[in-house]
């Protein structure tokens, strides 16, 4: 039986151990850190009964002690605490000699990144960093086509995201969600970080980058609540621009992304769940559903491929260095939308 350790119980956390047993069953034996201990249970709709404990409705062992919990030795540690306790989970985990699945963003920012790659390399241990979108068949879908060249070279992309804050988690009080606090790691630039690591997915490392935006709004926060990013990214000898907008202000939600190529186009509305493709020069437009798509496939999907990473010691699809090269883009955003002044990527 495998041994698994949640380091948090919001709303990722405890779905993370739905997934979890989704997948291994009764072959799957479940802990929790527990710092805050709120007595919350979140369910997959985002949907919250208080009054009651978490571990005793999913009927975990919890440890308060991260030392109690790493004596437990577990066989996989997931890190879902708040962002700015990333990396010093992680490490802890590293240490001990475990397997480790971190939440997205790696970080918030640079600190003891190196240390945690040092170790994972020195343990011999799997890291997987977790960006779900790259799991959902659209993206997937988009993934093949350019690969494929099918709709030719590329010459620009745009990705938005854009969510009303106060409505993402409506059971707690957005000025306490870690998404509006810089000492968590909040703003929309490291939280809304899934359209970065899906353009850095889609179309390689930027050369260089520029963001504008802030606090914008009436929101009470103190980080960012808006961004325009634009990444200078290169297909072949050629560079084109990726523009991404993320905002914590539209009601309803709004997601999409459109790639525009020299022989053709293609875009995917996160939201109405709808993939149009077109070629040139007739324009006619293919349209394809993803109706039947769940929103825990993603999850599922990779829960999984961690699963099987550590149980067949192979690599896995989003592995610590891929997420540190999303993090280095989003660290170069944040700067720039500081300074005002365009930065390059090493």
């Amino acid at each position: 039986m495998m041994k698994f350790l949640i380091c948090g119980l919001g709303s990722i956390g405890q779905r993370h151990i739905r997934m979890i047993r989704r997948y291994l069953g009764e072959d799957a034996d479940i802990a929790a850190l527990r710092l805050r201990n709120l007595d919350i249970v979140i369910t997959d709709k985002l949907e919250a009964s208080f009054g009651t404990r978490p571990e005793e409705h999913y009927g975990l062992r919890c440890f308060h002690k991260i030392e109690e919990a790493m004596a437990w030795k577990p066989d996989m540690v997931f890190v879902t605490n708040p962002i700015s306790m990333h990396i010093d989970t992680a490490i802890e985990a590293a240490k001990a000699g475990c397997n480790i699945f971190i939440e997205k963003p790696l970080s918030h920012n640079e600190q003891r990144v190196e240390e945690l790659q040092q170790l994972v390399t020195e343990k011999g241990i799997n890291c997987m960093v977790g960006y779900q979108l790259r799991y959902h068949p659209a993206y997937q879908h988009i993934k093949s086509m350019l690969q494929s060249r099918a709709i030719g070279k590329l010459v620009s992309a745009d990705l938005h995201f854009g969510e009303w804050l106060p409505g993402m988690h409506p059971y707690e009080d957005y000025r306490e969600s870690h998404a509006a606090r810089s000492d968590q790691g909040g703003g929309v630039i490291l939280c809304l970080s899934h359209e970065i690591d899906i353009a850095h997915w889609l179309f390689g490392k930027p050369e260089k980058i520029y963001a504008v935006g802030g606090h914008l709004s009436n929101l009470e926060m103190d980080v960012e609540d808006t961004a325009d990013i634009t990444l200078t990214c290169r297909d072949g000898q050629s560079p084109f621009p990726v523009h991404i907008h993320l905002d914590f202000l539209q009601k309803p939600a709004r997601r999409y992304i459109h790639i525009v190529g020299d022989k053709g186009t293609v875009t995917f509305d996160y939201c109405a769940s709808e993939l149009r493709t077109s070629q040139v020069p007739d324009g006619k437009i293919e349209l394809t559903r993803y109706d039947q798509f769940q929103r825990n496939d993603m999850f599922l999907g990779e829960v999984g491929d961690f699963i099987e990473s550590v149980r067949h010691k192979k690599p896995n699809p989003l592995s610590l260095i891929e997420g540190k090269t999303t993090l280095d883009i989003c660290l170069a955003a944040s700067k720039s939308l500081q300074t005002g002044h365009v930065m390059d990527i090493e």
